[in-house]
């Protein structure tokens, strides 16, 4: 991938990649990552799109400001990140909390998405039953969200990094992907981002204003109309095959993609088929022109 590029962005730095020219594709990435998942995704799209792919606040080379890192704060600087690119017409492709973000925006600015591909997503659950596919994953997880125990798992030992994020790709990730992926949480207080996001995941109605925002975004999901493209693996994580094709029969102008095994970060087993299946879907559409420009379907 190209040399990443850094913009002001509120009172801290965001950095991202961008490859390509035309219609805005923006990709999103999820926790513990950055935009070094999507390096195998992008080269497919940039023959056509202006591929966007930044490193949310506290994650990959972005800057670490004093914040909470909640999903609110990721909200707050993603939009004035988009704000100081100029983009208000886009074609959207996330996992893990990009999701979350993607469908938040999608929910506040219908008009401005031209597509949504996604994939493990961020959903609001009626208790821990409902998340991931492992029991041993759900008890881990709880853990990281109990005061002092997660500090200790995340933060000290760095478990998300070395044992979670590893053991939700099934091929074994070489020592230089592994150290793109360590260096930008070399200090336990460079860790906080990472630790913040198990602590907002909608469960059982908490955390209260999280769930509340996500509940509205799925049913704006659920009414919307424009493209969409849902990718799964086999058995998946968040997203279990079966979830994945019920969600997908429910949500209009959907198609859903069965990747074949794979967990949760599925750009790592399955980049290059993720890539080919979004620039085929994307050579479906038409750009519009006119002063409100939009995709449409061919």
């Amino acid at each position: 991938m190209t040399e990443q590029k850094r913009v002001q962005v509120l009172d801290s730095h965001m950095s991202y990649v961008e490859e390509g020219a035309g219609p805005a594709a923006l990709f999103l990435h999820g926790n513990p990552t950055s935009s070094f998942i999507w390096r195998k995704v992008i080269p497919y799209l940039a023959s056509t799109c202006r591929c966007i792919a930044p490193d949310l606040i506290g994650f990959g080379n972005s800057g670490k400001p004093p914040i909470g890192y909640r999903f609110f704060d990721h909200v707050r600087y993603l939009d004035a990140f988009l704000e100081v690119l100029g983009i208000r017409s886009v074609l959207m492709v996330a996992q893990d909390w990009g999701t979350a973000l993607a469908f938040h925006y999608a929910g506040r600015f219908p008009l401005r998405v031209r597509g949504l591909a996604f994939m493990e997503f961020i959903r609001p659950m009626r208790d821990w039953d409902e998340f991931h596919q492992r029991p041993e994953a759900r008890a881990l997880f709880q853990a990281f969200r109990a005061a002092g125990t997660g500090e200790r798992l995340i933060l000290e030992q760095n478990v998300f990094i070395e044992r979670v994020l590893p053991g939700s790709i099934l091929r074994t990730l070489s020592p230089e992907e592994m150290n793109a992926y360590r260096a930008p949480f070399a200090e336990p207080s460079s860790r906080k981002p990472i630790l913040a996001l198990p602590r907002e995941l909608p469960v059982a109605g908490e955390p209260e204003d999280t769930f509340r925002v996500l509940e509205r975004d799925h049913s704006a999901l659920l009414s919307s109309t424009y493209p969409k493209l849902l990718f799964f693996g086999d058995p998946g994580a968040l997203i279990s095959p079966p979830l994945a094709r019920q969600y997908g029969q429910r949500l209009a102008n959907c198609e859903t993609v069965e990747l074949g095994p794979g967990a949760h970060y599925l750009q790592e087993d399955h980049g290059e088929t993720i890539g080919r299946r979004l620039r085929a879907w994307a050579g479906r559409m038409a750009w519009d022109a006119g002063p409100r420009k939009r995709f449409r379907t061919a």
